[in-house]
């Protein structure tokens, strides 16, 4: 069967890994395919099984209850790593299409990040299979990754192909792409065409942009990407700091800068530094890649991000009336990085807290999103009435409603999300 007779008819798709990755992808491909998720976390297989979305995402969310209801076919199935061994052998055997969308961690022993996982998956499916069906790498990788393992397993069907998905918006993303990515090599073409045509085929957006280029230039793509979009958010942060310390009003010089149609009015907001699963590990592997390679700008991104985070926290100490023999209660408002988000994986702001630790204040937390009594080694506060009572000081990376009422005693450097 050619790929164009695939996409004409019902393929079957494996996707390992439900992360916003993998899930979004699942739950796009699963419209006309029939689609296999595995994952080692029971919680999630359960919850999709159920479809009951195991993430935040409002269109995942959405496409998930209407299943559920009747009122839409998703044809999707989750299976346990650890438990449907059968089941599993049979969705790698029988499938025409495998994506990998597990993590892969910065390891900063190694300066590199930890693809075991990835290499593990993909050893497990040729073990499992016979066929070359396209092995798509989804996962972010080192530059010039999938090569090396395509040579080391003497295997020409893995492909990899970029994700550029935002955080609570995966599926709207994969449905709207500003454009598909995929690496692959001559002998691969066909399969690499296969798999954007199954992307095209399921996305709502007409017209997409498909480029197609070899697996490590694919890999490029990703990482420049992203540094390019933690460099924006890093000069943002510098003109704020300069605006705050020199006693001028930063969104209007932002704004007057940002009406440039070559900057734009994106990605301007200043914070108290760029953080999440994916900025702060990619940044890093960049210039981990750069190693035989002069470069000044991207060494100078990581530390600008970090030089931010000093200068937030000692505005806030400054704020707080901080003294060692009168330590600080600072209270922060939320751990995540994005509004709506209960996702606070490196999060900036737990660079904030460390620092405010180390000068000798004294931290609480009001994040309702977490059932245990301390995060990070500070108490958990669930009344939002007590935390605000008993904070001296208040700290928000963004800004929210509920915090009218003690703006007297709030830091926050979000200029575009207030009143």
């Amino acid at each position: 069967m050619t790929g164009q007779d695939k996409q004409k008819n019902s393929s079957r798709i494996t996707v390992v890994g439900m992360g916003y990755v993998g899930l979004s992808l699942a739950v796009l491909l699963a419209q006309k395919h029939d689609v296999t998720v595995i994952d080692i976390a029971k919680d999630k297989v359960d919850k999709l099984n159920q479809f009951v979305s195991p993430i935040r995402d409002s269109y995942i969310e959405s496409f998930l209850s209407e299943a559920a209801a009747g009122k839409r076919r998703l044809r999707l199935t989750a299976l346990l790593s650890d438990r449907d061994k059968t089941d599993i052998s049979s969705a790698y055997k029988e499938a025409d299409c495998i994506i990998i969308a597990v993590p892969t961690n910065y390891d900063s022993e190694t300066d590199f990040f930890d693809c075991s996982a990835v290499e593990e998956t993909v050893r497990s499916i040729l073990k499992c299979t016979a066929d070359p069906v396209p092995i798509v790498i989804k996962s972010t990788v080192p530059v010039g990754y999938t090569g090396q393992l395509k040579r080391s397993l003497n295997v020409d069907h893995l492909l990899f192909a970029p994700e550029f998905l935002r955080e609570l918006n995966a599926l709207y993303d994969n449905l709207y792409p500003s454009r598909i990515v995929v690496g692959c090599d001559d002998s691969s073409r066909g399969q690499a065409e296969f798999f954007a045509g199954l992307l095209k085929d399921c996305a709502e957006k007409e017209d997409i942009p498909v480029l197609y280029m070899s697996t490590t230039e694919a890999e490029a793509v990703k990482l420049f990407a992203n540094t390019y979009l933690a460099l924006r958010i890093s000069y943002f942060n510098e003109l704020d700091t300069y605006a705050e310390l020199k006693g001028l009003d930063a969104a209007s010089i932002i704004e007057g800068i940002c009406l440039d149609p070559r900057i734009g009015d994106y990605y301007n907001n200043p914070s108290f530094g760029y953080g999440g699963y994916c900025l702060p590990k990619d940044t890093r592997q960049l210039l981990a890649n750069y190693k035989d390679v002069p470069q000044d700008l991207i060494r100078a991104i990581i530390e600008s991000n970090k030089t931010r985070k000093d200068v937030v926290a000692e505005r806030i100490l400054q704020k707080a009336g901080h003294d060692p023999d009168h330590p600080a209660l600072i209270g922060v408002y939320r751990l995540a990085m994005k509004s709506g988000s209960d996702n606070f994986r490196q999060s900036s702001v737990h660079g904030i807290i460390e620092r405010l630790k180390a000068s000798g204040a004294s931290v609480i937390i009001y994040e309702p999103s977490v059932t245990e009594n301390t995060v990070f080694g500070c108490p958990v506060i669930r009344d939002p009435k007590e935390f605000k009572k008993k904070s001296g000081c208040i700290i928000a990376n963004r800004y929210d409603p509920s915090l009218n009422d003690v703006k007297d005693k709030l830091y926050t450097r979000d200029l575009f999300g207030r009143d």
